[in-house]
């Protein structure tokens, strides 16, 4: 079973349960087991958001963060370009970018498993290690 990295986005004061939800929907969509999980990832301006601290508390994994400069790389990577995103974070894709991010600190090559996928207030990502 490929490791999986996770990346999320989510709008302040979103949920740990509302980010498992979400989480929860997508592995059981694709067929992936919470056990191939090896992190959590978001951008830096979301290090201290109580739901992503919770849910990595939760599953008992680490939380990284990266700056937009970090997530400029894997532009060309992403599925989607968000002007929104951009505008708030100055990263085209927090949820792709942060989630290849992360795969790539452990594997380089990684790539998308999962594109973004949104659910209310949450949006996640998914890369698997290349």
């Amino acid at each position: 079973m490929p490791a999986l990295y996770a990346g999320f986005g989510c709008r302040r004061g979103c949920s740990a349960d509302a980010l498992d939800a979400l989480l929860h929907e997508v592995l059981q969509r694709h067929g992936l087991s919470a056990t191939a999980l090896r992190g959590f990832a978001s951008i830096a301006g979301k290090a201290d958001e109580p739901g992503l601290q919770q849910l990595a508390a939760r599953y008992a994994l680490p939380l990284e963060v990266f700056t937009a400069e970090q997530l400029q790389p894997y532009e060309p990577q992403l599925s989607h370009r968000s002007a929104i995103a951009y505008a708030h974070s100055g990263c085209w894709g927090v949820a792709e970018s942060t989630a290849l991010a992360l795969a790539n600190l452990s594997h380089a090559g990684a790539a998308l498993r999962v594109a973004r996928q949104v659910r209310g207030p949450a949006t996640l990502a998914l890369a698997c290690a290349g």
